[in-house]
């Protein structure tokens, strides 16, 4: 095990997280080890919104997503990204050309790590 898998192992199950801000939203991105150590991920999208007394306070949505499941979740997300990149007249007019050069066939076998480079 990594230093980096170790982070937090002790802590509620809890090996890696990684935080994405994303203007007014930040996404986490949790590892997490069920009691018999098998790997699972939760992405939680927090969104800071004020009440009427001014105060703040974070919204949160979580999505848990088990190993299992991966390569669909994968598969589903990058056919709904490329239908957007591909559909949204203003994203796809300016990055048409770049798109089509480095996504020239939809892969139906994009895997879970792949959803970085995307």
């Amino acid at each position: 095990m990594t230093n980096e898998e170790r982070q937090g192992f002790g802590d509620a199950g809890e090996i890696f997280s990684k935080p994405v801000k994303a203007g007014k939203r930040t996404y986490f991105f949790d590892v997490k080890a069920t009691k018999g150590n098998d790997y699972y991920l939760t992405i939680t999208e927090s969104k800071k919104r004020f009440g009427d007394d001014g105060r703040f306070h974070y919204e949160k949505h979580k999505l848990f997503l088990y190993k299992e499941d991966f390569d669909k979740f994968a598969d589903g997300l990058m056919e709904a990204i490329n239908f957007i990149k591909n559909r949204n007249g203003n994203i796809a007019e300016a990055n048409h050309g770049a798109y089509q050069e480095n996504h020239q066939e939809v892969s139906s076998d994009v895997s879970f790590e792949d959803l970085g480079n995307h």
